[in-house]
């Protein structure tokens, strides 16, 4: 039985292998800050499967001095967000609704989870997550709930591998506001990275999409 076991759990010990890092430079991060006016507060998005209800992905959302997305095994990408290892900087509000828009279509719907936090939590968690590491693929949630577990207040946050087990979890926290986002748009999403002007900082010139 743990010979079978572990021939199960070979792709995903594997894919540990794969996560490839990477690291946007020092001027290219402080750059991208961006700070909301809004108060502290932890995000959870999960992406699920429209025809299964099965979680696809879950990824971080942390407003607090400045405001990030820890994005584990992620592929959402957008040229003014400098990446560290899963970790997005400069997420704006348009910058929400672009990675919300990525992952929502007619296959996937995004259920967003919002808790409020003190400003320290919001701060000890994004330095968890920064400290992290690249996540190899199907660890999402994994890595999210491992980082969230030793945060004060998410102590009820077990670790798992599955993205709707930890989204439930989540629901149960005080104050937790939920939002759905659904979206008709076919699978191919490469559409929503496509940059307009108004995206376009003073004095960058924006990169060639062809």
């Amino acid at each position: 039985m743990r010979r079978m076991l572990l021939w199960l759990l070979l792709p995903f010990l594997l894919a540990a292998c794969g996560a490839e890092p990477i690291w946007a430079p020092d001027e290219a991060v402080a750059r991208a800050v961006y700070s909301s006016k809004e108060p502290p507060s932890v995000t959870l998005f999960t992406v699920i499967n429209v025809n299964t209800g099965a979680g696809e992905h879950s990824a971080l959302m942390i407003n607090g001095s400045q405001r990030v997305m820890f994005d584990p095994a992620g592929t959402w990408y957008h040229p003014w967000v400098p990446e560290r290892n899963d970790v997005h900087y400069g997420i704006t509000d348009r910058m929400r609704v672009f990675y919300i828009d990525y992952h929502a279509r007619e296959t996937f719907w995004v259920l967003e989870q919002t808790v409020p936090v003190s400003l320290e939590v919001a701060e000890a968690l994004r330095a968890e997550v920064e400290a992290y590491g690249a996540v190899p693929k199907a660890f999402c949630a994994n890595a999210v709930t491992t980082v969230l577990s030793g945060m004060p207040g998410f102590e009820g946050i077990r670790t798992t591998m599955f993205p709707v087990p930890l989204s439930r979890a989540f629901a149960k926290l005080p104050g937790v506001v939920s939002d759905e986002h659904y979206d008709g748009d076919p699978d191919d999403n490469s559409g929503v990275l496509m940059i307009h002007p108004g995206e376009i900082a003073p004095g960058i010139k924006a990169p060639s999409q062809g």
